[in-house]
């Protein structure tokens, strides 16, 4: 690897500094989904739907107009148009154009609210040819203008109006350079429309297309039971009605309505809903709820002897042909990313998982005709799961050594499905292996740390007996250049949070690196990253911390919705010994939880990774190591 040198040309100078709206013109993927300008429009409608969910608006006008513009329209209370007090600006002005600006920081304002970051319409404005603003409030009608996020009109007063009449419009004409298709699709709009007056009870909802002359309204009065059977008209679906529910707590509700289609084939119906906006990716909600599914259905059916010997039912036997809505309010969600497909909030899989399997077994025992009806589809689900598993011939050492004796290995036989965890220590291996899924969790326990293998050889590590067993359990000699005999999909890491398990992950980071190299590049090797904390909040709240980053703002979230310091306790967990099988599970084993971060070799600077790892491993480098250590040794955070 050639070393580059300094050059005169990067300096200070050389660093530039976006300020306004130009991050979001020089990266709008960052902020919105660019093949057409959809997003922007329920960027606008969601401010309006905020409004109605607060109970302060019950109607919603979109048109969308022949010259190209969006217009939407609410009867709220209408953007704030006074002096911001220490911005010395109308308020609209930061709300239209200041990113990180909005009133939705806080419950004050709105109780739940889809608008999170502060950005929505500020970017509608800056990707905008051309934005219009016109807000009743006080009596008086007012208007603001901007082209490509820059004000061309000042706040003026344009009329008046009764004081009783309140409201916001927007209109806006989407910049065609920013879109694969300048043009709205009007199918997907109308469907999200009639979606947000569906869930918001009271709300009415118009779509109007000027071009031709059609207008759609929307005004629900009824439940997602109902709204679920609508959309499966025709079908052949069990139960019928729906299995549905509700529940409420003190910061969060949540509805659904699920059946499951009788007919193979038949296409489901998947939607769900955080804070009215559609999270058509899923999250940590959709993982709860169909977890609770699973976990109710496997009890019903071993309560009723309904699986056949050697059949266990997994969750996508459970979410096989199951049409279902799902609605979530809560406070503070956290989605994977601006336009908010998939909500990431972790403790929401657990809360939800809970309501959902206890209400799913009242119902599976006291409608048991039903559930025996719900369970023979699943079962089916499963036995074609089966099947096609069976066709796969399992790759397993039938010459030279048998697996290793401390390998627990999984029942399924598809090397597709199965997951290897790579365990640190006995204690947390007996914990792992309780709490696993045994139909495709395997757990290998180790015992301290392994061999340093980054300069010896592939003869050389087989003889410490924690790395033949690794080899042995995956089906793989090291420097073997290929993946013939592979039995197991992903192979996780999972190790303590403190400094003794970062060591021993990176030793077996470095293995795989150095003499499992197709592996890491086939995207098989994973780091599961269990919590270094967890906080309890009364009886209700639990929930987990990976790192004191993350510990400092859950603690500021619990504080900010009224719960006193005292009152929160946190554990540290000095290891996985410490956690019991249900907490090792939730936050760590079970895919709907867990968070486990992919190695990989990035190929454009590969040259430079090996060579840091060198560096830090390499007995031969302990002069540059030290000489690392003391340019960057002031970077290291000392734990506890």
């Amino acid at each position: 690897m050639t070393q580059k040198t300094a050059s005169e040309d990067y300096t200070g100078a050389s660093i530039q500094v976006l300020k306004g709206l130009e991050p979001v013109r020089l990266r709008p993927g960052m902020y919105t989904d660019t093949q057409n300008p959809n997003h922007l429009g329920m960027e606008v409608i969601d401010n309006s739907v905020d409004e109605a969910m607060g109970g302060y608006a019950s109607l919603i006008n979109v048109t969308v107009h022949q010259d190209g513009s969006l217009e939407v329209s609410d009867n709220g209370r209408g953007m704030p148009v006074e002096m911001h007090p220490t911005e010395k600006v109308p308020a609209i002005e930061l709300i239209l154009s200041r990113l990180h600006a909005g009133g939705k920081f806080n419950d004050k304002n709105y109780t739940f609210s889809g608008g999170l970051h502060g950005v929505g319409v500020s970017v509608v404005n800056a990707l905008s040819d051309k934005l219009v603003c016109t807000v009743k409030r006080g009596g008086q009608i007012y208007e603001i203008a901007y082209a490509r996020g820059e004000k061309t009109e000042e706040l003026r007063v344009v009329g008046s109006c009764l004081k009783k009449e309140t409201g916001t419009t927007v209109r806006f004409w989407p910049q065609s350079d920013y879109f694969d298709s300048p043009k709205f699709d009007l199918k997907t709009l109308a469907h999200a429309l009639r979606a947000k007056a569906v869930l918001c009870p009271g709300l009415t909802v118009t779509l109007t297309d000027e071009a031709t002359g059609q207008k759609n309204e929307w005004s629900y009065s009824g439940d997602l039971q109902s709204y679920l059977s609508s959309q499966t008209t025709g079908r052949i679906t069990v139960p019928t009605p729906p299995f549905s529910g509700n529940y409420q707590a003190d910061d969060w509700k949540l509805e659904w309505s699920c059946c499951w289609e009788a007919e193979s084939g038949s296409a489901q119906i998947s939607e769900s809903f955080v804070n009215l906006i559609p999270t058509v990716e899923g999250g940590t909600h959709v993982n709860g709820f169909r977890s609770g599914l699973t976990m109710a259905m496997r009890e019903f059916c071993e309560l009723q002897n309904l699986l056949p010997r050697g059949l266990k039912l997994t969750p996508d036997d459970v979410w096989k042909g199951c049409s279902s809505v799902i609605s979530l309010m809560m406070h503070d969600p956290q989605f994977a990313g601006q336009t908010k497909e998939k909500l990431s909030s972790r403790h929401v899989a657990a809360m939800v998982e809970g309501v959902v399997r206890d209400r799913f077994s009242l119902y599976l025992n006291k409608d048991v005709e039903s559930g025996k009806a719900i369970a023979s589809i699943i079962i089916e689900a499963a036995r074609e799961r089966d099947s096609a598993a069976k066709s796969v011939t399992r790759k397993k050492a039938v010459r030279g050594p048998q697996l290793p004796g401390k390998l627990v290995d999984c029942t399924s036989t598809d090397p597709g499905r199965g997951e290897l965890f790579i365990v640190e220590g006995d204690s947390a291996g007996g914990s792992a292996r309780q709490a696993r899924d045994a139909s495709f969790q395997a757990i290998l326990p180790l015992r301290g740390k392994i061999l340093n293998t980054w300069e010896v050889s592939a003869q050389s590590a087989l003889q410490s007996e924690e790395i033949r067993a690794i080899s042995v359990a995956i089906g793989l000699e090291p420097d073997s250049g290929n993946l013939e005999g592979l039995r197991y999909n992903k192979i996780c890491i999972l190790a303590d949070a403190d400094s003794d398990g970062l060591h021993i992950g990176t030793l077996l980071c470095a293995l795989f690196v150095r003499h499992f190299t197709p592996l890491v590049s086939g995207g098989h090797v994973y780091v599961a990253c269990p919590p270094l904390y967890r906080i309890d909040c009364g009886t209700k709240i639990k929930e987990y911390a990976i790192d004191d980053d993350e510990l400092a703002l859950k603690q500021k979230e619990l504080t900010r919705r009224g719960y006193k310091r005292e009152s929160i306790l946190i554990q540290r967990f000095k290891g996985l010994g410490e956690m019991n099988p249900e907490q090792l599970r939730e936050t760590t084993l079970s895919p709907d939880t867990r968070k486990l971060l992919r190695l990989t070799l990035d190929q454009s600077n590969s040259d430079e990774t090996i060579g840091l790892m060198d560096m830090l491993l390499s007995k031969k480098r302990a002069g540059d190591r030290r000489q690392w250590l003391e340019v960057n040794g002031d970077k290291a955070e000392i734990l506890d």
